[in-house]
C-alpha cells in the first residue's frame, strides 16, 4: 500500500480514525487509548505512544476517553471492529474497563495496560507501569526526611476506583500509620485528581483544620490547586508534594511552590508498551516479562535534573 492509498484508509469508524505514524506503508495498526487528554500526564503519554508507534512504523488510532467509562469502552469496541492487532490502553477504570479488554482478549488481540493495570481479566499480554505503592511511599518518607520531629498532615486522595489512587493511598499509609503518633493525616480526601476540586477541597480543610505542616497529593494537579487554597488563604511554609513531575509542576518545584513531586517516568512506560505490544502483534514474540514496573523518585530542587520531561520546562 502506497502511502495515499494509506491516507485514503484513515476513515472514522464511530470517533475513530486511523493516524498513519509517518511516510510510510503500516502493515499493522494498533489502538492507543488513555482514560481524559483534559489531564497533561495523560496528552504526554499519548504523544509518547504516538512516538514509539512511528518509531515502530505501526498505524495508530487514538482513543481520548473523555473521563468516562462507556466512551473509552466504545472506542475498544470500534477499534476491533476495524481489525487493530493490538492494544496500549491505560484505563480510567479498573474495573469497568474489564469487559471491554476481556472481549479485546478473546477475540485474540493483545493487551498491553500502562499505568493502571486491569485484574480480573486473564490473557492480558502485559502491564507497564509505575509502582504507584513506592511512589506513595516515598511521598511519606520524603515527609519523614522534612519533619523529623513529626508534621500535621493533610492528604488529597485520587479518583476513587482508579488503580494508581488505589496503590499511592496505600504507599502513605504503610509509612505513616505506624508513626501517627508523630504524623498525623487530620484531613484526607478524594479530589478525583482535578486542581479545581483540589482547591475547594484543600480550602474546606483549612477552614475546619487551621495550616498544616504538608500536603500530599496522589497527583500535580490536585498538589497545584492546594498550593492555590493556601496561597490565597496566605498561608506559608506548607510543604506540597505532588505525583507525576508534570512540567508545570516542575516550574513550581524549581519556584518553590511544591515542595516536591514525583517523577514515574510515564513516557517509557508508553513506549515499553508499544514496543511489547507492536512485537507480539508482527512477531508473535512474548515479552521477556508480564508485569514490568518502574520505580519512582520524588524530584526536589536538588535533583530536577533526573525529571523525564525537564526540557518542557523552558
Amino acid at each position: 500500500m502506497n502511502r495515499r492509498s494509506f491516507l485514503k484508509s484513515t476513515v472514522a469508524v464511530g470517533a475513530l480514525a486511523i493516524v498513519p505514524s509517518g511516510a510510510f506503508a503500516a502493515d499493522i495498526t494498533i489502538l492507543g487509548s488513555v482514560p481524559s487528554l483534559s489531564f497533561p500526564f495523560f496528552v504526554h503519554m499519548l504523544n509518547q505512544i504516538k512516538v514509539e508507534a512511528e518509531a515502530q512504523k505501526v498505524g495508530l488510532i487514538e482513543s481520548d476517553g473523555q473521563n468516562s467509562a462507556p466512551k473509552q469502552t466504545g472506542d475498544i469496541e470500534a477499534a476491533l471492529v476495524q481489525g487493530v492487532k493490538a492494544i496500549v490502553i491505560s484505563p480510567l477504570d479498573v474495573n469497568a474497563l474489564a469487559p471491554a479488554v476481556e472481549q479485546a482478549v478473546q477475540a485474540g488481540v493483545p493487551v498491553v495496560t500502562i499505568d493502571r493495570r486491569v485484574d480480573g481479566v486473564e490473557g492480558i499480554l502485559a502491564h507497564v507501569g509505575a509502582d504507584n505503592t513506592k511512589g506513595g511511599e516515598a511521598q511519606a518518607n520524603a515527609i519523614i526526611a522534612a519533619f523529623p520531629d513529626g508534621a500535621k498532615i493533610f492528604h488529597l486522595q485520587g479518583q476513587p476506583g482508579a488503580g494508581p489512587a488505589i496503590d499511592r493511598n496505600k504507599g502513605v499509609h504503610d509509612i505513616l500509620d505506624p508513626l501517627k503518633d508523630k504524623y498525623q493525616i487530620v484531613f484526607e480526601q478524594t479530589a478525583n485528581f482535578a486542581r479545581a476540586e483540589a482547591l475547594s477541597v484543600t480550602e474546606a480543610g483549612l477552614t475546619a483544620n487551621g495550616k498544616p505542616d504538608v500536603i500530599v497529593c496522589a497527583n500535580d494537579d490536585m498538589a497545584l490547586g492546594a498550593a492555590e487554597a493556601v496561597a490565597s488563604a496566605g498561608m506559608k511554609d506548607v510543604k506540597i508534594y505532588g505525583f507525576d513531575a508534570l512540567p508545570e509542576a516542575l516550574v513550581a518545584v524549581r519556584d518553590g511552590v511544591l515542595a516536591g513531586t514525583v517523577e514515574q517516568f510515564p513516557g517509557e512506560q508508553a513506549r515499553t508498551a508499544v514496543r511489547i505490544a507492536v512485537a507480539k502483534a508482527r512477531d508473535g514474540k512474548d515479552p521477556e516479562q508480564a508485569l514490568v514496573l518502574l520505580t519512582p523518585i520524588v524530584l526536589t530542587k536538588e535533583n530536577l535534573d533526573k525529571a523525564e520531561r525537564i526540557g518542557e520546562t523552558g
